[in-house]
């Protein structure tokens, strides 16, 4: 399985996945978030002061599920997070990246928004057909 393959299975899946991030205590938090791919780069959207923010700072390493379809199909994407707040990559964010309407979640745009964006570097994954039943593919980066 290549990188292309991975992004291809989970835009068959669902545009929701859920992320884990862990915190500097130790626990750990998963919430739902809705990727989009630039490139070989995942991007999320997070409040700077959200509990996604504070956990990545704490500790970069989260894990990806995209929601399981009736069949039991599924991926597992697991990579380093960093969060940006910058103006330029927002703007880029905000005009091409997601699929979606950022200014629902931050109506001050790019500019005006205390939101940020969390870039995640995919370093492996794992396909399962069927809850795995139906066989497993795996991608790992070079």
């Amino acid at each position: 399985m290549e990188l292309d393959d991975v992004k291809a299975k989970g835009a068959q899946l669902s545009p929701w996945a859920h992320m884990a991030t862990v915190g500097a205590d130790g626990c750990p938090d998963v919430v739902p978030v809705h990727p989009c791919w630039e490139g070989d780069v995942l991007w999320v959207m997070c409040g700077g002061t959200s509990v996604k923010a504070r956990n990545l700072a704490a500790n970069p390493n989260v894990a990806l599920h995209w929601q399981v379809t009736a069949t039991g199909d599924g991926l597992e994407v697991w990579g380093t997070a960093t969060v940006h707040d910058d103006l330029d990559t927002k703007r880029r964010l905000w005009t091409g990246v997601f699929d979606y309407d950022l200014d629902v979640f931050a109506p001050g745009g790019p500019e005006n928004s205390p939101d940020t964006a969390a870039a995640v570097r995919p370093q492996r994954a794992l396909w399962l057909g069927a809850y795995g039943m139906a066989g497993t593919e795996r991608w790992k980066a070079e």
